[in-house]
């Protein structure tokens, strides 16, 4: 595992400037975000990402299942919580009565490394609409599941097996005897396991949008994800251009893909 994996505040200073550095210049092509800018993320941990939007003006609502990472995101961003800028919902986005739990809609929901955990990602996708005003656009940030560590090995504790790419694509069975090769826990097996079922292609998720009436408003395909400058010392870089447009290839050498949509 990474140091950073256990070091929540380096953690949460590498997912700000990630967002504020890429992610948020990426949402702005489109629009300039500011004050009156409603900004919902979802599966937000300790709100790194959401920081970058606070510093914009924009009110920001963060909603996570686990209390502990709530704790701790609001440690990081005091003022901005006692301002009532950024607010936090312990809860399943699924129990949210919108009208009720929420001050309004959203202009901007965001979903970074949150799709690739998620089972029913069909349901998901069409429970996003009841939370965005009209002209409300989704940013989802994801690792395509083919590609050389789509399977979140990078956090497993042995040092080879969380640098060993593409071994997630084996066989499950395989893939189990593997990770208790490298003396994983069974808890950490099963986690593994489970974000092989969950994972998500590039052409499955574009599938989900054609599907539910999603238009893609705009794509970016990351040869070096921008978060790897953390975790490798690799400069984020683009992925080539024709590259993007071969289906299934474009997957296994695409470390991340940045999307925004709008139904």
């Amino acid at each position: 595992m990474f140091e950073f994996h256990k070091n929540k505040p380096k953690y949460f200073e590498h997912q700000y400037l990630t967002a504020r550095d890429h992610i948020l210049p990426f949402v702005e092509q489109d629009v300039t975000l500011g004050e009156g800018t409603r900004v919902l993320e979802i599966g937000c941990a300790e709100a790194g990402v959401l920081k970058a939007f606070v510093e914009k003006g924009c009110s920001c609502v963060g909603i996570e299942l686990r209390d502990h990472r709530v704790e701790l995101a609001r440690e990081f961003q005091p003022e901005a919580v006692a301002s009532g800028q950024l607010k936090f919902i312990v809860s399943d986005i699924y129990d949210i009565d919108v009208d009720k739990d929420l001050d309004d809609r959203f202009d901007r929901i965001v979903l970074k490394d949150v799709i690739e955990h998620i089972h029913e990602q069909e349901k998901i996708m069409q429970e996003l609409k009841r939370f965005l005003r009209p002209g409300g656009k989704i940013f989802f940030g994801f690792p395509p599941w083919y590609m050389p560590y789509g399977g979140h090995q990078q956090v497993c504790r042995n040092r080879l097996a969380a640098r060993l790419p593409y071994y997630h694509l084996l066989p499950t069975f395989l893939y189990r005897a593997v990770l208790k090769a490298f003396g994983e826990d069974a808890q950490k097996q099963e986690s593994l396991l489970e974000i092989k079922e969950t994972g998500i292609s590039i052409e499955r998720f574009e599938r989900i949008c054609r599907e539910l009436n999603y238009s893609i408003d705009r794509r970016r395909y990351w040869l070096f994800n921008p978060i790897y400058r953390f975790k490798f010392g690799l400069k984020p870089r683009k992925q080539w251009g024709p590259i993007t447009y071969i289906p299934w290839f474009r997957d296994f050498v695409t470390t991340a893909v940045y999307y925004t949509i709008h139904p």
